[in-house]
């Protein structure tokens, strides 16, 4: 029996499972969870511990039509300038909860479009957010910048503030599938902003792109990739596009009967990978490729790597500390959302308290079975003495959980004397088999490859 044939037999083509950038999932989180909570877990960090924050800008000039993220359009920069307020408002509230000491070891700004903020404004919040955490000596500040979004004013303004990673998303180069998502952006207008931000120093680049979008061939992904390569980027997320149009609606626009196949999906998907291994990139976990130079190759082979709202990550701080509009935090007891509307989260920060509406505290074996995910999703391997001695599983419970697994996926996993293992041939559903060991009852995903 071929591999294909294989990955069909064990519902690879027909699955839609969660991507796993937390666990238990953003959909299972509750209502039981508060500002209270919030405040509670914040108090709770050690003083002088190393935190990450992520700041989240919901605006963007244009909707692309492909995007599921918490979004929205603006014209102007009014509403940009108000919510700018709001976030510097949550950023002195954070402080003034902050135990002692506490620096950043990661910032990010992600969105929408953080460079809708002008120069004024962006200088404006990293000196707040630099009063309120102070940055370690090796943090990192990356941001996510539209190419269509950046001008010198706005990149020197970031590189002032102190910005060492950037990230593009590219999606694909192709005209006429932009067009089809909504996303018009020329290759010529990518290169010149990477040029811009790499003639300020900021020599650490990320780049996004998608496969399984409408039109997309194997020829057509092989260019932009090729394309995207001579951009030299450090770091590349190859991301499977998730249509899922019963949670953003805007992905209506696109036509569905024009998406690849399961099936076609995968080519494509492969079709690039061989790209980025040829040229001389790493392979990390299920769809991240870097430059063996770059610090997420570094911390994969030193199994340091780590997955979190972001995708996968360098950074091993325990603490992840969402602000904006529906940003996600994570702390050692759980999880904690902010609102996602904006009303709602400028209406909580305006009467002085923190905007939390929803999330989950942890309990039972979620942390243990949370590291076991994370850990096939990062390394396809688990550690049974981490496991144990790290997070209380209970030997002959964890035993029974591997055994089944095991029986389940057949040769496409391996147990061995250290745990189990996912062997090269069976990686395409790491998803799916890290879906085994997810305790909560299971919402509607996107596609599993």
């Amino acid at each position: 029996m071929d591999q294909i044939t294989q990955l069909a037999r064990l519902g690879l083509f027909d699955a839609r499972v969660p991507r796993y950038t937390s666990y238990p999932t953003a959909p299972h989180f509750g209502t039981e969870i508060g500002a209270a909570d919030f405040t509670r877990w914040i108090a709770a960090i050690p003083e002088g511990a190393r935190i990450s924050l992520y700041l989240h800008v919901p605006f963007c000039r244009r909707l692309c039509w492909f995007c599921a993220c918490r979004t929205q359009g603006t014209q102007n920069e009014e509403p940009v300038r108000a919510y700018l307020q709001t976030l510097l408002a949550e950023v002195a509230l954070l402080k003034a909860q902050l135990p002692r000491g506490v620096t950043l070891s990661r910032l990010h700004w992600g969105g929408g479009t953080p460079t809708l903020m002008d120069a004024d404004m962006i200088a404006t919040l990293a000196a707040a957010i630099r009063d309120a955490v102070p940055m370690a000596p090796d943090g990192e500040f990356s941001v996510e910048i539209d190419p269509n979004e950046i001008d010198d004013a706005r990149a020197d303004a970031l590189a002032a503030a102190g910005m060492n990673r950037a990230s593009i998303g590219v999606q694909d180069f192709d005209p006429e599938i932009q067009k089809v998502i909504g996303r018009e952006q020329s290759y010529e207008v990518t290169r010149a902003a990477a040029q811009m931000l790499r003639a300020r120093g900021i020599t650490s680049l990320n780049a996004d792109i998608l496969y399984g979008l409408p039109g997309q061939t194997r020829e057509k992904i092989s260019q932009s990739v090729q394309m995207l390569l001579s951009l030299n980027p450090d770091r590349v997320a190859l991301y499977g596009y998730a249509h899922v149009p019963w949670m953003a609606r805007r992905q209506t626009m696109i036509p569905s009967d024009e998406l690849p196949t399961p099936e076609e999906r995968l080519a494509l998907f492969e079709t690039a990978r061989k790209l980025f291994v040829a040229d001389g990139y790493d392979e990390l976990g299920i769809d991240h490729f870097a430059l063996p130079t770059d610090g997420l190759a570094k911390a994969a082979k030193a199994g340091l790597m780590r997955r979190n709202f972001q995708g996968y990550t360098d950074d091993t701080a325990e603490v992840l500390v969402g602000l904006g509009a529906s940003s996600i935090s994570r702390f050692p007891q759980g999880y904690a959302q902010n609102a996602p509307a904006t009303s709602a989260y400028t209406a909580a920060i305006r009467e002085g308290r923190f905007s939390t509406s929803r999330g989950h505290a942890f309990v039972g074996e979620d942390r243990m079975r949370a590291r076991l995910i994370e850990a096939l999703m990062c390394d396809f391997r688990v550690s049974t003495q981490e496991l144990v001695q790290d997070y209380g599983a209970d030997p002959a419970e964890l035993a029974r959980l591997l055994s089944s697994c095991a029986e389940h996926f057949g040769p496409m996993v391996a147990l061995t004397t250290e745990g189990l293992e996912i062997p090269e041939q069976g990686r395409p559903l790491t998803r799916m088999i890290a879906r085994h060991f997810d305790a909560y009852d299971l919402s509607k995903h996107s596609s599993a490859i």
